[in-house]
Parts: C-alpha cells; structure tokens; sequence
C-alpha cells in the first residue's frame, strides 16, 4: 500500500494535546510531589491495578498566596473565605456535631489550587486534608465510588464490596445486606438528607428506603445548592449529602483541561462557597458543621472519559475536612499509620492511603456512632481529623 501524506491534526486534537501539556505543566508547577519508596508494594492485592503512568500524583495542600484575604457567596470577584474558615476552625470540636459531605464529581487533584479554586483552597489551608487521596480500587466512576462512600466498602460484592458495578440509572440495587451511613444515622434516631445532580443516586432511596430525605436530584447546580442551604437552615440534619455534577458533565462533553472544564471546576467552588458561607453566617451552623470535600474520580487531560482505572490522573483526588474543632495539616501527617501511596493505587491489603470511601466512617465517627456494618474501609474509625 502506499504512504499517504501525513494528514495535519484536527483542531479538535490539537487543542487537547495543547491543553494535556498546559495541565502537565500546571501540576509539575503547582504541587510537591513525593515518590514513595515502597510504591512498588501496591497490587499484591487481587483487586490493586497496579503501577500507573501520567503526570505526578500530589500530596500536601494547594499553593497559598499569603494574603489571608478574600470572602465571597460565589458571585462576586474576590471568591474564598479567607480569615473566616480559619476563625471557625480554631473553635472546640461541638457537642452536638452535623456534617456536610460534598462530592465534586470528576474533580481531579490536579485542579485544585488557590488559583482555580480558592474556597477548596481555604478549607485545605484551615483544615485537614490531601491532594493525594484514592478512589475505589476496582472503579474510577461514578456511582460505584459514591457507593463506596456512603457504604465505606469496596466494589466487588464476593469479596465483601457493595457490588454497583454499573454507572448508570438502572432497577438493580445493592449487594444484599449492605447497610450505609444513612441507615447507621437512622438507627440512631438521626436523620440525613441528599441532594444530587444525577438521576442514577435514585439507587440510594431504592437501596436504603426511608433512611434518608430525598435524594432530591436537580441538573441545575446552583439551585441543588441553594435548596441543600435551605434545608441546612430549616432542619437539624446530622448528615447532608451534596453531589456537584458540573465538573465531570463538562469533562465528558468538552475534555479534561479543557477551557469549559476548568470553567465547571470554577463554578463548582463557587457553588461550595455559597454552601460554606451560608454555614459560616449562621451562628448556630458555624459552630456546629464540619464539612468533608472530596471527589470521586479525575480525567486524564485531553480526553472525554476516566474508565482507565490504572491512570494516576483517574484515581488520585482531593479529601479535605474543615469545621469546628478540625485540626490542621496533611491528613498522612496526621495519620502515619495510613499509606501516602506515591503516585501509586494500592490494594486493598496492607496500610491504606486515604479514600473517598473512607466518608462513611469518619461521617459516623463525628457523629459519635459506631462504624457501618460490614463495612472495610476506615472500620476502626481510626482516621484522625480532630483533637478529640
């Protein structure tokens, strides 16, 4: 056969590989990178992926510019709460303790930065937390890795997981017997709300049924929001769910690092800001809320999916814990018996890294309840975030 010419690339493909090597740059820029030794450990368990390529992973927080400075509701152009989170942080830890989890979907580390999200930033600054957390093992999407926080298991039901293999809406449900976070809290006598932005999280009311408020599920990020701070003020909740949808809609249409990307990214903080400040402006919330952060995936730079479970920038993520009473530093800091994995994703055997999945249990943990039933990851609720 012939040799045709080289065709040129198309606009589209040139503006991704433009965009994986500003990203590249970006993140050899903005984070310190440890390489761990004893990485070389990770997969002796039958469900680890193993080594992974691409850029570096991250540990520690996003870079600070000193000035202490900045508070917004997310509409205005000084964004970030600046001195506020850290008044709050210096409190006691409260008696009567509420926590709020936030997920931004597809929100990889390499995205965060005082820069690109400043009220992440803050909390990252006033709390404690890690840019090198992991998502489950088995799965870099998004149903199996909500699952896995709200269960504090891993995926693969024969081996004890939740068993939600799919992502996607469907009639199945959970592994039989798996009991969540929400059941636990209305054992208790408590009560949680979820507030979503996909129509699949109607698999946790199927799953857990009259344990929860909701999941109320609305594409309009904002407005999720603003209906998850109404509910803050109207309800004693001991649990609040929020899913942010943007960022991981925008990577799927328009690609990682792409300039629409970054703008979800954007709004998405934005969107926490509001969550934080209505929080921080309620005397009673500000002294009551602890607040977790985390995601659960990335998206490798340039492309529209993250199914790639061996691909650093798929697995590694932001977990950050701010509020009354919350200690700052890095959560491996804090935690030397859990694993800074590198660039690394371990298996489930051995020491762990922090995982998303690690929710479940630090929630029941500061709310002064035991640990999920049958769950695995964070059971000893021996992740260390207060000086309690």
């Amino acid at each position: 056969m012939a040799t045709a010419p080289t065709p040129k690339p198309s606009t589209t493909a040139a503006t991704f590989a433009v965009v994986a090597v500003i990203a590249a740059l970006v993140a050899g820029g903005l984070w310190w990178v440890r390489n761990d030794d004893d990485s070389a450990s990770a997969g002796a368990d039958e469900a680890s992926s193993g080594s992974a390529g691409g850029p570096s992973a991250t540990d520690g927080a996003p870079d600070d510019d000193g000035s202490g400075e900045g508070r917004g509701d997310g509409s205005d152009g000084d964004p970030g709460l600046g001195e506020t989170a850290e008044d709050i942080a210096s409190q006691g830890f409260p008696d009567d303790p509420r926590v709020v989890v936030v997920s931004v979907d597809g929100l990889g580390s390499a995205w965060v930065s005082k820069q690109t999200t400043p009220t992440i930033a803050d909390l990252f600054l006033h709390g404690a937390g890690t840019l090198n957390a992991r998502t489950e093992v088995e799965k870099t999407v998004t149903l199996p890795n909500h699952t896995g926080m709200v269960t504090g298991r891993r995926v693969v039901a024969a081996l004890g997981g939740h068993g939600v293999t799919w992502n996607h809406t469907s009639t199945r449900s959970v592994a039989p017997g798996t009991e969540s976070v929400f059941s636990v809290i209305d054992a208790a006598g408590g009560s949680s709300a979820v507030y979503a932005g996909k129509e699949k999280f109607e698999m946790w009311g199927r799953a857990w049924p009259d344990t929860m408020h909701g999941p109320e599920i609305m594409t309009n990020q904002t407005a999720l929001v603003v209906m998850a701070i109404d509910d803050l003020h109207q309800h004693d909740r001991d649990l609040t769910f929020v899913h942010l949808a943007g960022p991981d809609s925008a990577g799927h249409e328009f690609g990682w690092g792409s300039a629409q990307y970054n703008d979800a990214v954007t709004e998405a903080d934005a969107d926490i800001d509001r969550l934080i400040t209505a929080i921080a402006d309620d005397e009673e919330l500000s002294e009551e809320v602890v607040v977790i952060v985390t995601a659960d995936h990335g998206g490798v730079p340039g492309t529209t999916r993250h199914l790639d479970r061996t691909r650093s920038e798929n697995y590694t993520i932001p977990f950050v814990v701010w509020g009354p009473g919350v200690s700052t530093g890095d959560l491996y800091a804090l935690n030397p018996d859990y694993r800074d994995p590198g660039q690394e994703q371990p298996g489930y055997r051995g020491p762990q890294p922090v995982r998303n999945g690690d929710v479940a249990n630090l929630v029941t943990d500061l709310l002064g309840l035991g640990p999920v039933p049958g769950s695995e990851l964070d059971a000893e609720q021996d992740l260390d975030v207060d000086g309690r």
